[in-house]
């Protein structure tokens, strides 16, 4: 068959994570809950340690821009799903299909890379206490926070613009509920193998390198802990570290578990399903993850909705005043 030109292609075809008309009114449902509780959560983990001086410390800094990066993730995917079920269409045009995919492999990178400055992060706190605000000065958390972007805007662009050279033929139906970048590709007419082994690379490169870095980061933490000779401080330097480690952990295995199951099945309909575990599920159970384990975000959404029934209260006897 003869490959039809790239500028020809206006449009790809979602088809989803079912076909069943009769499930597409759960699916909506769930996945607006889903995406509502996500948005809130971690809009609500920004608004404390934004609104509480004693959170304005580099580890809070780094859980807000996780925090406000989930926020980014499941937006990219989730509005268009939505949509395109009230609208019972399963269309995306060429454009948009391109601009979501560079929006989902920027957030989905920096994911990884602020979750490595994390370890990080603890790694400084509890292996060298006595230096930690002198090594984790504000500039240095706000420089490893621009260079994740920057890193992550670069890898999200090759990708993109690795994508833009490629020609598709009359199949563009993405057996997915978003353009993710191995379906797309997968559906090209013309030589993919560069494309192929620029994604497997890349994967492989920060995947792995920042595995790397948790893991050693982690590795010289567990070792600290062990030698310290109170129980006591092992106990509070375990917790500070017990969060995170929830997080990467259900990061790490959940995406392990969407390309473990692809490959095991090879059924696109399946690895869209598993897919919704750290695209979704993830984002939407970090904000639980440190609220429920940290007792000073506990402490700050107290007194930030204190604060809020505060105002309410003087704000409606002022009213009340002739």
């Amino acid at each position: 068959m003869e490959p039809v030109n790239i500028t020809r292609v206006s449009e790809f075809l979602l088809l989803g994570l079912a076909e069943e008309p009769e499930l597409q009114p759960l699916i909506f449902g769930l996945f607006l809950s889903m995406y509502l509780i996500t948005v809130l959560g971690n809009l609500l983990i920004i608004l404390a340690i934004s609104s509480d001086p004693h959170l304005h410390t580099p580890m809070y800094f780094f859980l807000s821009n996780l925090s406000f990066v989930d926020i980014c993730f499941t937006s990219t995917t989730i509005p268009k799903m939505l949509v395109n079920i009230q609208t019972q269409s399963k269309v995306i045009t060429y454009e948009g299909c391109i601009t979501q995919m560079y929006f989902f492999l920027l957030f989905a990178a920096l994911d990884f890379f602020v979750l490595t400055v994390m370890a990080y992060d603890r790694f400084v706190a509890i292996c060298h206490p006595l230096h930690y605000m002198i090594i984790m000065h504000p500039r240095l958390c706000g420089l490893l926070v621009l260079v994740s972007w920057i890193m992550c805007v670069l890898i999200s662009l090759l990708h993109s613009l690795m994508v833009l050279r490629l020609s598709f033929c009359t199949d563009l139906e993405i057996p997915h509920f978003f353009c993710e970048l191995n379906q797309v590709i997968q559906l090209a007419c013309s030589d993919n193998f560069l494309s192929n082994l620029v994604m497997y690379f890349a994967a492989v490169l920060m995947g792995g390198g920042s595995l790397a870095g948790i893991s050693y980061s982690y590795s010289k933490i567990v070792s600290s802990i062990c030698a310290m000779s109170s129980s006591q401080g092992k106990y509070k330097a375990f917790s500070t570290c017990a969060s995170h480690l929830s997080v990467v952990s259900l990061f790490y295995l959940t995406s392990l578990g969407v390309y473990l199951s692809s490959a095991v099945t090879h059924s696109s309909q399946s690895s869209g399903i598993a897919s919704v575990m750290y695209t979704v599920v993830t984002p939407m159970l970090n904000p639980f993850i440190y609220s429920l384990r940290n007792k000073d975000i506990k402490g700050a959404l107290k007194r930030f909705f204190g604060m809020r029934d505060m105002k309410r209260t003087i704000m409606l006897r002022l009213k009340m005043c002739p």
